[in-house]
């Protein structure tokens, strides 16, 4: 019984055709693209890309996941369940590489906004990934964009 109430309580949304992993880890994209108040083209097309990548999507594909993730995005105003799907489904070097994903799509615009920066040490705890880690991953996003570190 117990069981059955916490599957209810934490289990992702309908998740449609999408695979639970991709749609969590699009949400926890769009979140962060929207994390400075608007999500500007320079996020959709980060995102796109990125999910298309990292999914092995064609165009039309990338683009469901993301109207997907947008829709997930605006009705749910928490993180956990998304990062717990990810966290539970994804070895410590696949959820290394969604925060570098992450840090990507932060970053798409130029820079690094306040509370940009708190999600992304939300999501290194949420995801259970080392700071250290973050940071290399954050540097190495700096680098792919030809920003600066400062």
């Amino acid at each position: 019984m117990l069981d059955a109430l916490k599957s209810l309580l934490f289990s992702n949304r309908s998740t449609g055709d999408h695979d639970p992993v991709a749609l969590a880890t699009t949400v926890l994209l769009v979140e962060a693209g929207m994390m400075d108040g608007t999500f500007g083209p320079e996020e959709r097309v980060s995102v796109l890309a990125l999910v298309r990548q990292r999914f092995s999507l064609d165009d039309a594909g990338a683009a469901r996941l993301l109207a997907a993730g947008e829709a997930e995005a605006a009705r749910s105003a928490e993180l956990y369940s998304h990062t717990r799907t990810v966290k539970d489904n994804l070895s410590y070097n696949e959820r290394l590489d969604i925060i570098e994903m992450v840090w990507e799509v932060v970053y798409a615009d130029g820079h690094l906004h306040d509370f940009e920066a708190n999600l992304m040490r939300r999501l290194n705890r949420l995801l259970f990934v080392e700071d250290a880690d973050s940071g290399l991953a954050r540097k190495r996003v700096l680098d792919r964009l030809g920003l600066s570190s400062s």
